[in-house]
């Protein structure tokens, strides 16, 4: 079932730059009505704000904060749409014994996955009361095959999708559609460590938003995903023999 975005008001997190920056762009050239634009620092948000003007509503979340949780979902009472963004990379690279991977992997697991669930949680409720809406969770390609430099950051994506369909299910009920967003590397600082191809931003929020508005629940916005998706559910062993090769940026 598609998802009409015209008039509805939505709010991203992590919206000060890179993938959801351009969301943000995106989802005002698909006619938003009003994006609450999340992000930390507040200050970084100015672009956005100079670009979008009356359109856009900053908005301080650090998604592990709890207090700030709370008074955004007091704040932005009117959403219709939620988009979980914030991710971080917290480790990558090193050797499989290096005690970094734990430290970058509890960072990476309250932000990316524990950060996403609470988000979801006290907006569950501001949804229902506007009708539903709908959820956008920004996964991975990581979601699905893990890659050995970013160990702990594929196993909070495949966290992420697992919340992702557990979502779909229990809100059901009231109306919410969830729709799980599969980017490859995307051409932002988070991208910077992989010798990949990467999307533009823009190109992959554009198709984000597309896939939102026709409705498809599991959305691979470039090249790569597009692959990789299909990839997946046709040889899972094959593709993780592929991607075992993947190296980090020297």
């Amino acid at each position: 079932m598609g998802y009409a975005l015209s008039g509805k008001t939505a709010l991203v997190t992590g919206a000060n730059r890179g993938i959801g920056e351009a969301i943000v762009d995106a989802l005002v050239a698909a006619g938003v009505r009003k994006v609450y634009a999340a992000a930390r620092n507040v200050s970084a948000l100015g672009p956005l704000v100079a670009r979008h003007g009356s359109r856009l509503t900053p908005l301080q979340l650090d998604v592990t904060n709890a207090a700030q949780i709370a008074a955004a979902a007091a704040t932005a009472a009117d959403v219709d749409l939620l988009v979980n963004n914030a991710g971080i990379v917290g480790f990558f690279g090193g050797e499989f014994t290096d005690p970094k991977w734990i430290e970058g992997g509890r960072q990476e697991m309250e932000v990316n996955f524990l950060g996403t669930f609470a988000v979801t949680q006290a907006f569950a409720p501001v949804l229902a009361k506007n009708g539903g809406g709908a959820i956008a969770n920004l996964n991975s390609v990581a979601s699905f095959v893990s890659f050995p430099i970013l160990a702990a950051y594929s196993a909070s994506k495949a966290a992420t999708h697992s919340l992702t369909q557990v979502t779909r299910a229990m809100l059901r009920g009231q109306n919410t559609q969830v729709f799980g967003v599969y980017p490859g590397p995307i051409d932002t600082k988070m991208g910077e460590v992989l010798t990949l191809e990467k999307a533009s931003p823009a190109d992959a929020a554009r198709a984000i938003v597309a896939g939102i508005i026709a409705g498809d629940e599991e959305i691979f916005p470039d090249k790569m995903s597009q692959g990789t998706g299909p990839a997946f559910f046709a040889d899972p062993k094959g593709l993780e023999r592929q991607v075992a090769g993947v190296q980090a940026v020297a």
